[in-house]
């Protein structure tokens, strides 16, 4: 069994800056992908960031700049580093990280349980 748990949501002000961390547990043999997504009220869940095996990282188009992504192989964790928040990253984040466990014959999709990021002054 694998476990995805994040931590790090709240409420911040405008322009100020939060960290989100997601670690990985169980019966993992391999991590390949991670990444996060978000989801605002009456809005459909959207790609904040992903980042490779190997480091590669890929953005949502209006994050750029704002939003730093980045790993640690050897704690099974993803970070998400937002700076200059805005009242409109309001969501609810998810972590998801692509994992070979040893119960399965193919890499799939995990998913955290969400962590609430409120910006509001």
């Amino acid at each position: 069994q694998v476990q995805l748990v994040e931590s790090g949501g709240g409420l911040v002000q405008p322009g100020e800056s939060l960290r989100l961390s997601c670690a990985a547990s169980g019966d993992i043999f391999s991590i390949h992908a991670m990444g996060w997504y978000r989801q605002a009220p009456g809005k459909q869940r959207e790609l904040v960031a992903v980042i490779t095996a190997d480091g590669g990282t890929n953005y949502a188009d209006s994050l750029k700049g704002r939003f730093t992504i980045s790993r640690d192989n050897t704690k099974n964790t993803v970070y998400l580093q937002m700076d200059n928040l805005k009242v409109e990253d309001t969501a609810v984040y998810y972590c998801t990280h692509r994992i070979l466990s040893y119960r399965d014959y193919a890499p799939r999709a995990y998913w955290g349980q969400g962590t609430q990021v409120t910006v509001s002054s």
